[in-house]
């Protein structure tokens, strides 16, 4: 029965870094992406979201991310991610649905929607949390006559032409809707509190941010929203 030292599940960036160190260290091992082809979570982004509006990607090891530009995001990152692969060798296998991981005797054994089966003695699970979007209730959503979208299934601003849209939330995605949205509609903005603008952020403000977060952590509260540490970028 033939194994792997590790099987990486998911070819986003955590994925992707994974695979670079395994390989860098020999671990014989495989990466499993459900999606078609390179960009993980990254080429289902909103076409209005540009490499200026994005808070920053990391580099990945070896490979320096896209700098800021107007290109669109979901573009830019997955054409990056897919050189990336290449360049490095790096062992895909795509699309592979993972369904399940079971235990069969010392090994874990992957099976995929298709049928198909990995063994491994270690797994790596780089899934994130793009397909599992957090939806929260509202009381009365269920007897609501609209139409309700969360970002995850955000169909662009031509949809909601000449229809009242409401925004609800105080992160980037929102001020980025807004900005596509309220020239083609008529739009209200719904926050928790009252927005917090920066006019830019540089790597300094990076290091404080992370600095906040990594004080949550360690006096062992949950992280805070990323908008929270970074504040709100302002739009033309």
């Amino acid at each position: 029965m033939e194994s792997y030292e590790s099987v990486v599940i998911g070819a986003g960036q955590a994925g992707l870094s994974a695979s670079y160190h395994l390989s860098r260290l020999g671990v014989r091992h495989v990466v499993l992406d459900a999606e078609r082809r390179p960009g993980g979570a990254w080429q289902h982004r909103w076409d209005s979201l540009t490499m200026h509006d994005v808070h920053g990607v990391a580099d990945l090891p070896d490979g320096r991310a896209p700098g800021e530009s107007g290109e669109r995001a979901n573009v830019a990152v997955p054409g990056w991610f897919g050189t990336y692969e290449s360049m490095h060798d790096l062992p895909v296998e795509r699309p592979v649905k993972v369904t399940s991981v079971t235990s069969v005797g010392d090994l874990l054994a992957v099976h995929s929607a298709d049928g198909r089966t990995w063994f491994t003695r270690t797994l790596v699970n780089a899934t994130g949390t793009w397909t599992r979007p957090f939806v929260p209730h509202y009381p009365g959503a269920s007897t609501f006559l609209g139409e309700q979208v969360h970002t995850h299934d955000y169909p662009g601003s031509a949809h909601f032409r000449g229809k009242r849209v409401a925004v609800v939330g105080g992160g980037a995605s929102a001020v980025q809707f807004l900005g596509e949205l309220a020239p083609v509609t008529s739009v209200l903005w719904i926050t928790r509190r009252e927005p917090v603008w920066r006019s830019d952020f540089d790597a300094e403000r990076g290091r404080e941010a992370v600095t906040l977060v990594a004080e949550r952590v360690e006096a062992g509260l949950p992280p805070a929203s990323v908008v929270s540490v970074t504040g709100l970028s302002l739009r033309p």
